[in-house]
């Protein structure tokens, strides 16, 4: 099993990759984003151990370019940065697992053969509802192919109701995944980001795909902008 390690630490990078290679596996170390990814691009890995803050190129642009190119090789993000949303971005851009350090060796090992039989299946680009498209990996949204700039909590409701087209999602369900577990603020907030996406995605084209089901929550329905001669 070959292993890609990508991490800053150098006194870190050598003791993972002794321990991995007593453990069976065969590694190759770059101490920074640029020759990781290089690296990455040129060989085919099972795996890849993935630093976020690098020098040269930090891990998030790392895997973003990677998953571009298709690179596929399941990847483990190794940080000590822990918070939620650290988590959530690196698994929005294609992460499939996610260890903080400091950490057990053995858990690492336990992750990256967990990680090796699942294998990379090829993943979906992007997410399509009607002619609105979100690509997760690279952070584009497109409506009959004209790029659409968000905010990063609006691209996050926007893909939330993209992974749920046509169902009808209540305020409530909305806050638990969009928003801070700890947000104990009104839950009117969500309809100040349904109004700013509404502008965005449906009123600057004419169309009206994000609906209100009074009562209820809102949904969000395939419709594509019309064709014009």
């Amino acid at each position: 099993m070959r292993v890609l390690l990508v991490e800053d630490e150098k006194p870190l990078a050598e003791m993972i990759r002794r321990g991995l290679i007593n453990e069976g596996f065969v590694v190759d170390v770059a101490h920074d984003g640029i020759s990781g990814q290089w690296l990455a691009t040129e060989n085919p890995y099972d795996v890849i151990v993935l630093d976020i803050m690098l020098p040269g190129r930090n891990g998030y642009n790392v895997l973003r370019n990677l998953r571009e190119l298709k690179v596929w090789a399941p990847t483990l993000m190794l940080t000590a940065k822990d918070g939620d949303y650290d988590q959530t971005d690196a698994f929005d851009l294609g992460a499939d697992d996610y260890l903080t350090k400091p950490f057990s060796f053995m858990v690492l090992v336990a992750r990256l053969r967990a990680l090796v039989r699942r294998g990379a299946p090829a993943r979906p680009v992007s997410l399509q509802v009607g002619d609105l498209r979100l690509d997760p990996n690279r952070r584009i949204v497109t409506r009959a192919g004209e790029r659409i700039t968000l905010t990063a909590r609006e691209f996050a409701l926007l893909q939330f109701l993209m992974r749920h087209p046509e169902v009808v999602l209540s305020k409530a369900e909305i806050l638990d995944n969009v928003w801070d577990p700890h947000f104990d603020g009104s839950d009117n907030i969500v309809e100040v980001y349904v109004g700013y996406l509404r502008r965005k995605v449906d009123a600057a084209f004419g169309v009206t795909s994000l609906e209100t089901v009074r009562g209820m929550g809102y949904r969000l329905m395939p419709v594509s902008v019309p064709e014009t001669d």
